[in-house]
């Protein structure tokens, strides 16, 4: 169909066009991507086989839908995505505030218009991209701000009492009319504001100011909702909650795979950070693990979530971290390391809201301790078992290296370290290279330097050695040496 050829209600009907509430629109056109195969919600990753066929059953079933879960799930997102199962364009009344289908009218100047004009009542058409309004719930939103209320400037310029339908100003949801409307964070609206809601939902009527207004709108409602907030700033209130069709549970990334998926599609990062900075696997799964450990760590509030915000914006800062260095220095290219990660900390305790015992710690050196026990939980994956108890004399896999710590009263490796000086540091721990030979042969050349750098860091996770920051890098030591040499 030729849109810019039809512009006139008579064009349309030749055209045979046939009109369909926007609840019919969504289900033909989702129907059609299943039919296919084709991803409905095309970007969102780890919700395969949980929340997306939720909600296309529910978008299948006409359903207003409540989408619950905690910050950072991609509520807002599949809320957006939903906007590629609409039509391309729709037709309205040309002049209408609130999108007036022109085969089934509810608004006065429409219902006049077309009466006055009959076939030649003009039409103009809506894409897709304009039928998405989004509302985030704060206590100061008002009943005219979603419904509407009495304009005293219109009353005045077109000479008419408040008596008349004429001078009500529409809200944001009657302007919705025909469009996807998202309120995000429920509960946060006042219970009044709530209770403003209840018809419209269900029996499709609005009152402004006394006038009460049989006003069908046609639209689909998205609503988004922390969990947390059910007891925490407020509730949906019960009877709203039994006009949405369908309550969705989102969650977070149940793999560190899926987790990597999500930081790099988000992240934003300049290509000459990409060309200059070689990020290995390793440091990626690190850096997912870190939201992991946050979500069971007992000095974060775990009912207050853990944002993937955290994971992309550290990744960003572990970029920029090595990129500064690299520039620093007057390199071409680097390679992430992994002290790098202490430049990802901003990230971290932005992020996360720590419980009374996280408060008393410091929000810096939980966030230190978040990058440990990611080395702690991947380590035993890389290299041999480290067991806790060990007897004195028994050789393991990690005794040449500890006693060349021993012997050699270890290192410094600090943090503007050119490229060059960061791999002859490491070059010259000749029992490092022996154990990546032994335990990981196959690593890539470009990662080996990365890897060097997480057995030492995993060994002071394990206790085996000593690292001591200072104000220009940091030092690695024989644990025992290092008591030794505090007495």
């Amino acid at each position: 169909m030729d849109i810019n050829k039809i512009t006139t209600l008579g064009q349309l009907k030749a055209a045979a066009y046939k009109s369909k509430p926007i609840k019919e629109e969504l289900r033909d056109n989702l129907r059609e991507k299943i039919k296919s195969g084709k991803p409905a919600f095309e970007g969102v990753h780890g919700y395969e086989n949980t929340v997306i066929p939720e909600l296309e059953r529910a978008i299948l079933s006409r359903h207003n839908i409540n989408l619950l879960g905690l910050r950072g799930q991609a509520k807002t997102r599949l809320a957006r995505l939903m906007l590629n199962l609409l039509d391309e364009y729709i037709p309205y009344v040309s002049g209408s505030e609130i999108n007036d289908d022109p085969f089934q009218p509810i608004s006065r100047f429409a219902k006049d218009l077309i009466a006055e004009k009959g076939d030649d009542t003009p039409i103009s058409w809506l894409h897709r991209s304009d039928r998405f309004f989004e509302k985030l719930a704060t206590p100061d939103v008002t009943v005219a701000d979603l419904i509407g209320d009495i304009d005293p400037i219109k009353a005045a310029n077109l000479k008419l009492s408040y008596a008349d339908d004429r001078v009500i100003h529409f809200g944001m949801i009657p302007r919705a009319n025909r469009c996807i409307f998202v309120i995000n964070e429920l509960p946060d609206l006042q219970a009044r504001i709530q209770v403003a809601l209840f018809n419209i939902l269900q029996e499709g009527d609005i009152q402004i100011r006394g006038y009460k207004l049989r006003l069908v709108l046609d639209m689909q409602f998205i609503f988004t909702a922390n969990p947390e907030d059910y007891t925490n700033r407020g509730s949906i209130v019960t009877p709203l909650k039994d006009r949405i069709g369908s309550q969705i549970l989102t969650h977070y990334p149940e793999s560190v795979a899926t987790a990597r998926r999500i930081t790099e599609q988000e992240a934003r990062l300049d290509s000459r950070q990409s060309e200059t900075v070689h990020v290995p696997s390793l440091a990626k799964d690190l850096l997912e693990q870190i939201s992991f450990e946050a979500r069971e760590s007992e000095f974060i509030d775990n009912k207050s979530g853990v944002s993937a915000r955290m994971s992309i914006t550290a990744y960003e800062n572990l970029l920029s971290t090595a990129e500064r260095r690299a520039l620093r220095n007057g390199e071409d290219k680097t390679i992430v390391r992994l002290s790098d990660f202490m430049g990802i900390i901003p990230a971290i305790t932005g992020k996360v809201e720590l419980v009374y015992e996280g408060e008393q710690e410091g929000a810096a050196i939980v966030a230190q301790n978040l990058i440990g026990d990611s080395i702690h939980t991947f380590f035993p994956g890389y290299f041999p078992k480290i067991e806790k108890l060990e007897k004195a004399d028994d050789k393991t896999a990690y005794t040449e290296l500890i006693e060349w710590f021993f012997t050699e009263s270890g290192f410094e490796l600090p943090d503007e370290a050119t490229n060059s000086e960061y791999q002859k540091i490491l070059d010259d721990i000749a029992p490092l290279e022996k154990l990546l030979q032994k335990y990981q042969p196959e690593m890539p050349a470009e990662d080996r330097y990365f890897m060097k750098e997480f057995v030492l860091w995993g060994l002071v996770e394990y206790n085996k050695l000593s690292k001591d920051r200072f104000s220009e890098g940091y030092q690695f030591k024989d644990l025992y040496g290092s008591y030794i040499s505090k007495l």
